[in-house]
């Protein structure tokens, strides 16, 4: 299980240091890829329930909701800048917070839940920086995005796996949370128009 948490590792880091606002839809998508994989090789013999999920996580998070934030962030100006600012002390931040996170992993190159741990953990300590460093909307509402994948695969931690009736719950929140995260994002005003009315304003 080792190689899908290091893809979903990827798929949360790289975009933090070196990707767009525009580019988020394909680095969730591929969070979750990941997370279907971790989900369906979680157990040691292949379960029903494991399979309905992994296609649940594949349907929900690695192509409907992806799609839905493409579409969202198409129509928005400002969608082309950094997920987070780039600049050396923010990157510094985030390499620091990285590796304090993993801290709680402590043996994770020879386990996998330590692993695990140290993902979600990451995950949520990127999404929270990304809150404190950009108050974009667009950029925003990615890491509540990021944070609710750090749930779900902290979920393969648990000792006995949740309800489907739960995981479709989860997965209703989800998409609802991008659902009203695109419409607010749509109702912001781009940055011409913004200019526009700032100088329509009298002295």
């Amino acid at each position: 299980m080792t190689l899908p948490l290091i893809f979903c590792l990827i798929a949360t880091v790289v975009p933090v240091f070196f990707s767009k606002i525009s580019s988020a839809p394909t680095w969730l998508s591929l969070q979750a890829m990941a997370l279907a994989w971790i989900t369906i090789n979680d157990s040691e013999t292949l379960s029903l329930h494991a399979v309905l999920v992994g296609l649940e996580v594949l349907i929900i998070r690695a192509a409907l909701v992806p799609y839905l934030l493409r579409r969202a962030l198409k129509k928005q100006a400002n969608a082309r800048i950094s997920l987070m600012p780039s600049n050396l002390f923010a990157w510094i931040i985030a390499v620091m917070l990285i590796i304090l996170a993993f801290k709680f992993g402590d043996g994770a190159r020879a386990d996998a839940r330590a692993l695990t741990l140290g993902v979600v953990a990451a995950t949520v300590v990127i999404a929270f920086l990304i809150l404190s460093t950009n108050h974009e909307p667009k950029a925003q509402l990615v890491a509540v995005l990021f944070m609710e994948n750090a749930l779900a695969l902290f979920e393969t931690l648990m000792p006995e796996p949740w309800p489907l009736t739960v995981h479709l719950a989860i997965s209703a929140v989800y998409v609802l949370t991008v659902g009203v995260g695109s419409w607010l994002v749509a109702g912001e005003p781009s940055p011409e128009r913004g200019e526009i009315d700032l100088s329509k304003e009298t002295p």
